[in-house]
């Protein structure tokens, strides 16, 4: 049954594991001749099948003890075995039938071959008593598994048959009466009374303390953490109200234990009695935390919120459910420990847990509505997606419904079992979850107030630590839902002993090797590129972007030998991923080509540098300066303010303009057209002037004008200027633009603008009047249309309108 039972089974499997442990360390080599008398009755009691499941566990430790003595045998003697196969290795093949071989080599090899046979025997005898060891364990752990599940699928009487009741009943009222005897009898025992006249100013004292602390300890502890988080809203004091809020639970349980050594030391209690003192501690706790956890997720006061609550107006009715599914899980608890006593019949059992499964439903079905309903108004509310802890949450709703409408149909058909087994860890599984939700809160507010700024609560690292502790979470959910501590020291053992792939086994050692030496050489990588970026490359002759890629370069270098070092240091041999490589190479031919090209290509531009940060470039139609340059791509900011990611193959394998490499010494050309019949001489030499008296244009080779040609619209200048620093072609266009404006105002030379002359052929048509029909040898009549003031001395176009 529920209650305390699995927790006993826990601390018993705890017990038997350290013993274990302590038997393995202090041990010299296993005993083969005791593990063959442990694992006969071993078998024997697995082929019979009789003992009880507290038995089996007993055995089943035992025999784990041995199986890790076992399995620390097989690898006892692994670096002199590899040392000896490397020294026969070492002395070549043995020579084939008819051929000879020097005595000195001939007697060193049948040396090493008989050492190598030595050690390897107890390796081969550890195997066989570990393989052994590990079948018991397997059919153990079997029989107790069949045992669960009999028991949940067995069908016992209906609780809801009247023909049970009077059997509950007097049960329960032989319990009360038995209890009520046993203190009027030690009542009546003068040596028990004389001993409470002796102990009575001690149960005063302890009386007095446990009813001031029960009393009044939760309010003020509950008072206190208010005014802790009204007085101040940052998380150093949500912190502090979290800490003295746990006094919620701390105090009461210091009233209770003074309550219940006083009612002890009084005597006056019999067996009974002294059962239900056992239990009150147990039960109280419950109660406690059931009221503390209440008090954190369904708060009161608005100080005391958390990241997932429910509106306020629902409040109280949540404080309600969490409350009374406490207390039923404490009367359970209570009832349970009565029953195991009193050895109650099945029928009666079935009885008196039934009503406390159907509140514990009813509870949990409005719960989970409660839970559903939050999600639902949140995401009305925000109008928008829902997040994925709201959904998880809103999934646990829909299951606690579930659970709430199925355990009481099971209840009455006779499946008790089932019954409990769905309701009670389903209530310990929602306060499990309450306690996830209130440790990450606090995390995030520990770690903003450790490390104070915007978005501290919701960077990364309180994220993964929560994420932690949703993992060891896994632990006593796993206990909650029937698992055995047994099979939880079964899959740590598991993965103490490594996957093994191939002749590589990688086991949590070794993984923590590779990580903190891993760690510990990006660090140092780290920080030997601090010191070059800071201290030494600054005071070089190396530009800026040279800079960049020394930096780069002994980054990925250093990260290399690091991880280089740590699977050494991990002790994998790296000719075991000979098969992983090669099958990674495939996928990188196939799959990961363009990655794989981007990264060389980003290897090639940091070891050549055809571009730094800083270059002004151009690459496929995108004209920039380079930010930064990655192995994957480079990062190019436009003049228009937006970044611009190239990958790195197209920065190689493409045209690439850079307008500053090298020097910032640059040309720009200036394009100039004015009108027909201006005196080409006279621009060329008002140009040369502007151009000249520039301060941005060299002096050698001087600016040049020069005429292009004949336009269709204008005669054609071209101004071309050797800057001094090209990235300021743009402010040295416009202004030699405004000064070319004025000094052609200045000196009567008209810039031109587009104009054309429309030919039509019979303009009669467009004349009111009759029509009158032109000679064929009379010429067209010109109509100009003129879009523009051109120049009237132009030549018109010919006559066919083109």
């Amino acid at each position: 049954m529920m209650g305390l039972t699995w927790l006993r089974a826990a601390v018993l499997s705890v017990c038997l594991a350290l013993l274990a442990t302590l038997a393995v360390a202090q041990a010299d080599g296993p005993d083969y001749d005791r593990w063959q008398n442990t694992a006969t009755r071993a078998e024997q009691a697995v082929e019979a099948a009789r003992a009880s499941d507290q038995a089996f566990e007993i055995l089943r430790a035992e025999v784990a003890g041995w199986r890790q003595q076992f399995q620390n045998q097989l690898s006892a003697n692994d670096s002199r075995l590899q040392t000896l196969r490397d020294q026969i290795a070492a002395l070549g093949p043995a020579p084939e039938d008819g051929q000879d071989e020097a005595t000195e080599i001939a007697d060193r090899r049948a040396e090493l071959n008989a050492q190598l046979e030595r050690l390897s025997t107890p390796r081969r005898t550890a195997e066989e008593a570990f393989s052994r060891a590990n079948g018991v364990i397997t059919e153990i752990d079997d029989i107790l598994r069949q045992r669960q599940t009999d028991a949940l699928l067995n069908m016992g009487p209906w609780p809801v048959n009247p023909a049970n009741w009077p059997g509950a009943m007097r049960h329960a009222q032989d319990t009360m009466i038995a209890v009520v005897a046993g203190v009027r009898q030690a009542w009546h025992n003068p040596s028990r009374r004389s001993n409470a006249r002796d102990n009575l100013p001690l149960i005063a004292v302890l009386l007095v303390v446990g009813v001031v602390l029960l009393a009044r300890s939760r309010y003020w502890s509950e008072l206190l953490a208010v005014r802790i988080q009204r007085s101040d809203t940052r998380s150093g004091a949500r912190v502090a109200g979290f800490i003295v809020s746990l006094g919620q639970i701390l105090f009461p349980m210091l009233g209770l234990v003074a309550f219940v050594r006083a009612v002890r030391a009084t005597q006056l209690f019999g067996p009974r009695g002294d059962l239900l003192l056992d239990s009150l501690e147990v039960v109280g706790l419950v109660l406690f935390f059931a009221r503390w956890l209440a008090s954190r997720l369904f708060p009161k006061d608005e100080a005391l919120r958390v990241s997932f609550t429910v509106p306020a107006r629902r409040r109280a009715e949540g404080r309600i459910y969490a409350v009374t599914l406490g207390i039923v899980l404490a009367l359970y608890i209570l009832l349970a420990e009565f029953s195991d006593f009193d050895r109650y019949d099945a029928g009666s059992d079935a009885v008196l847990n039934f009503p406390l499964i159907v509140l514990a439903c009813l509870m949990l079905t409005r719960l989970g509505w409660l839970l559903r309903r939050r999600v639902r108004d949140a995401a009305e509310d925000a109008d928008q997606e829902v997040p994925y802890g709201d959904r998880i949450i809103a999934s646990v709703g829909r299951l606690v419904i579930l659970v709430g409408l199925v355990a009481p149909i099971l209840a009455a058909l006779g499946f008790g079992a089932a019954a409990k087994f769905l309701t009670y860890p389903m209530i310990l599984t929602l306060a499990l979850i309450g306690m996830v939700v209130l440790l990450q809160g606090v995390i995030r507010d520990t770690y903003a107030t450790l490390r104070p700024g915007d978005g501290a609560r919701d960077s990364l690292v309180p994220t993964l630590l929560g994420f932690v502790v949703v993992l060891l979470a896994i632990i006593p959910l796993s206990l909650i839902w029937g698992a055995r501590v047994t099979d939880l020291t079964e899959v740590w053992a598991t993965i103490r002993s490594g996957l093994t792939i191939g002749d590589m086994t990688i086991s949590p050692g070794s993984f923590f090797t590779l990580l903190i030496v891993f760690t510990v050489g990006y660090l140092i990588t780290r920080a030997v590129q601090n010191a070059l970026k800071v201290s030494v490359l600054p005071k070089t002759r190396i530009d800026p972007g040279g800079q960049v890629a020394i930096v780069s370069g002994l980054g990925y270098v250093g990260i290399f030998l690091a991880a280089l070092f740590a699977i050494t240091a991990a002790g994998i041999d790296l000719s075991s991923l000979a098969i992983v490589a090669g099958a990674l190479s495939v996928g990188i031919g196939f799959g990961l080509q363009t990655i794989v090209s981007n990264f060389v290509s980003g290897i090639i531009l940091l070891i050549e540098r055809p571009i730094s940060e800083g270059d002004w470039i151009e690459v496929g139609g995108q004209m920039g300066y380079v930010r930064s340059i990655s192995v994957r791509s480079t990062r190019i900011e436009t003049f228009d303010r937006t970044d611009v990611i190239v990958p790195n193959a197209d920065l190689i394998s493409g045209t690439v303009t850079n307008y500053t490499r090298g020097n910032t010494v640059g040309r720009v050309i200036i394009p100039v057209g004015v009108a027909y019949g201006t005196d080409t001489r006279r621009v060329e030499a008002v140009l040369k002037e502007i151009a000249d008296a520039h301060p941005m244009a060299l002096a050698n080779p001087p600016p040049a004008v020069l005429f292009m040609g004949f336009g269709a619209d204008s005669l054609d200048f071209e101004i071309r200027i050797i800057l001094r620093d090209v990235n300021w072609m743009l402010a040295v266009k416009n202004e030699i633009n405004h000064q070319i404006a004025a000094r052609f105002e200045e000196e009567g030379i008209e810039i031109p603008f587009a104009q054309r002359d429309v030919w039509l052929r019979n303009p009669e048509v467009l004349q009111a009047g009759p029509k009158v029909k032109t000679p064929p040898s009379a010429p067209p009549t010109k109509a100009h249309l003129e879009e523009s003031d051109m120049d009237p001395d132009m030549p018109a176009e010919d006559g066919d309108g083109r």
